[in-house]
């Protein structure tokens, strides 16, 4: 049972695929009309990053969430490639891994974990001009349910976002990963995925301190409903671009930070700056670097999945690979 990750790293795992986006373009110039019809029926996807080392290559996946809910991948070509592959390579995870005897005995005290501390209303910790545009969203996209009304904001922010992009048309289901997966078992391709280690001392407490404790998520809150007011469009442009494979029109999307400032919201928690777990963003990159270097070395072909947004930042995990001198050919 993954403790941290469902107590309070769940925020920076889960909206590391929640893709902020913003109307503007990138260089100041104006979008085009936005597409509010999400594309149905079979589709191209996107096509592959290659990295490439001698005659060896590491080909990239961008994915992309969310996606149209009616969209069906044609997945021919990135099947010839896992086919041809000798390993596959994931995103970067955490090991919380504590025993599954022992992990029973903690359910009890992750009860109410998303609670805010001395049962607090979402409406006594947050400004009252969000709490009024909350209540707009709410009650389009939650609707009766109530409970949220009980949750720190970073967790009422996450069940917001999720019945939006429902509502919406969208899906976060994670459809590229379920092909190649599928695609890597069929053709008994290894499946690897870096992970770090996360050593958690009397995790009952840990649980118990997090409670208690006070996160700063107000900015987090406030950048979910922002990017719910006025992105929704946008992520069905973007969703239907990775449809098409349409990487010009990706780039032209530049990106509201959301993830970030939830992402702070946890690493600068005083009990996560206590334990040292603050570092872990860093640690996961070079997981999955090593990972990378180490399959590019070995294999002739090596392919790997990564979200869009990080092949895409110029401090991204492809970028980094640029940076120390390794050939990067776009799609």
């Amino acid at each position: 049972m993954h403790i941290v990750v469902r107590a309070f790293l769940i925020a920076m795992l889960a909206l590391t695929t929640a893709h902020g986006q913003s109307t503007s373009a990138s260089g100041g110039e104006a979008v085009a009309p936005l597409e509010e019809v999400l594309v149905t029926g079979e589709q191209p996807g996107p096509g592959l990053w290659k990295i490439v080392k001698g005659d060896h290559v590491l080909w990239v996946l961008g994915t992309q969430s969310p996606l149209p809910k009616k969209m069906t991948w044609r997945s021919d070509e990135v099947e010839k490639v896992i086919a041809a592959s000798q390993e596959i390579l994931t995103s970067p995870t955490v090991d919380a891994h504590v025993g599954f005897f022992k992990g029973l005995t903690l359910l009890p005290s992750l009860i109410g974990v998303r609670n805010n501390p001395n049962d607090a209303k979402l409406q006594e910790v947050i400004p009252a001009d969000l709490y009024a545009r909350w209540k707009v969203l709410k009650e389009k996209y939650i609707g009766r349910d109530n409970d949220p009304e009980k949750w720190r904001p970073i967790f009422a922010a996450l069940e917001l976002y999720s019945k939006a992009v429902e509502k919406s048309g969208m899906t976060t289901t994670a459809l590229a990963w379920s092909v190649v997966e599928k695609t890597a078992k069929k053709s008994k391709i290894k499946i690897r995925t870096p992970t770090i280690k996360m050593e958690i001392e009397k995790p009952r407490a840990a649980i118990k301190e997090f409670k208690k404790s006070e996160l700063d998520d107000v900015e987090c809150f406030a950048k979910t409903l922002e990017r719910l007011e006025t992105d929704l469009d946008v992520m069905r442009a973007r969703a239907n671009a990775w449809a098409r494979g349409d990487l010009p029109a990706i780039k032209q999307m530049t990106h509201v930070d959301q993830s970030g400032a939830c992402i702070a919201a946890v690493m600068n928690a005083q009990m996560v700056q206590e334990r040292g777990y603050q570092n872990l963003p860093a640690r996961l990159s070079e997981a999955w670097i090593g990972a990378a270097e180490s399959a590019l070395a070995m294999n002739r072909s090596t392919f790997a999945v990564l979200s869009i947004d990080e092949i895409l930042k110029p401090d991204g995990l492809v970028a980094k690979f640029r940076a120390k001198g390794y050939a990067i050919e776009e799609p």
